[in-house]
């Protein structure tokens, strides 16, 4: 039933899928007459408007440039004009410093708020406050401070990370079952390895929900991130294509964002499986 399941949600996503590119390639053909719009943007680009063409790149186009890209991603010709192999390095590296930064410190506060309803009570204020700040605020206040675009950006992806991670783990541990904590007590189990032995395994699931909510927030603000700080990275790659109004490598770039953004998740939601369902 699971298998017939898997090929029939398969074809479907095939057939929405081509659906969507023979849509996306009949409204990009043009067939009206060359709007101002059109006529300005071939002039910056030095050429010429002709009836219909359309400025927006069809799916030939973009397919054509994602391979360009492929066959050379790690050129570096300057500061301008690196490959994205290069670019996605840099907003990586960036996501995983922050993204661990964040594990070091969300999971330790977590299980302090889970296994304790005094520091509960008492740190519910300050995550109230500073949880629904937007992460792209934080901005201005690290290159103000840290005065490096790069690691702001790292500080950033930290503060967006911890929240989903804390919060989850805090929850997590604090659902952990009384009769199980209550018979560690009975045999003098102490905290740190009660804590191992019991209740990480117990939390772990929900954990590593957190772990996955996080990275999937970490690699969307990392692009935001960057086209503010500009210098190396796939947001500032996008935001330099925009400027020199290259859209094709704008829609090439977006379609690799989403498909590291699907890794890492998949990434994470594997381990997570392992864990609840323990082969």
């Amino acid at each position: 039933m699971t298998s017939s399941l898997t090929w029939r949600a398969a074809i479907v996503s095939i057939a929405i899928f081509v659906s969507f590119l023979l849509a996306w390639h009949l409204a990009t053909r043009g067939t009206g007459p060359v709007t101002q719009m059109d006529a300005e943007y071939a002039k910056l680009m030095g050429a010429t408007a002709t009836q219909g063409k359309s400025a927006m790149p069809g799916p030939l186009d973009v397919a054509a440039k994602l391979w360009q890209h492929i066959q050379s991603p790690f050129y570096d010709k300057g500061p301008n004009d690196k490959g994205v192999g290069i670019q996605l390095a840099y907003s990586i590296a960036r996501v995983a410093i922050g993204y661990f930064l964040a594990v070091m410190v969300a999971i330790p506060i977590g299980f302090l708020i889970g296994m304790s309803p005094l520091m509960s009570r008492a740190l519910d204020p300050f995550i109230q406050v500073l949880k629904p700040i937007s992460p792209l605020a934080w901005m201005p206040l690290a290159l103000y401070t840290i005065k490096d675009s790069g690691l702001s950006a790292i500080f950033v992806i930290f503060i967006c990370s911890v929240w989903p991670m804390l919060l989850n783990t805090a929850f997590g541990v604090s659902a952990v079952r009384k009769e199980w904590l209550n018979v560690a007590r009975t045999l003098e189990v102490g905290p740190i390895r009660r804590a191992f032995t019991i209740i990480l395994p117990a939390a772990a699931p929900t954990i590593l929900t957190g772990m996955r909510i996080s990275i999937g927030i970490a690699w969307l603000v990392i692009v935001a991130a960057e086209m503010l700080v500009g210098g190396t990275g796939i947001g500032y790659f996008v935001w330099n294509e925009w400027n020199n109004l290259s859209i094709t490598n704008v829609i090439t770039a977006i379609l690799l964002i989403g498909l590291v953004g699907m890794v890492l998740d998949q990434l994470l939601a594997r381990v997570a499986k392992l864990v609840t369902f323990p082969e």
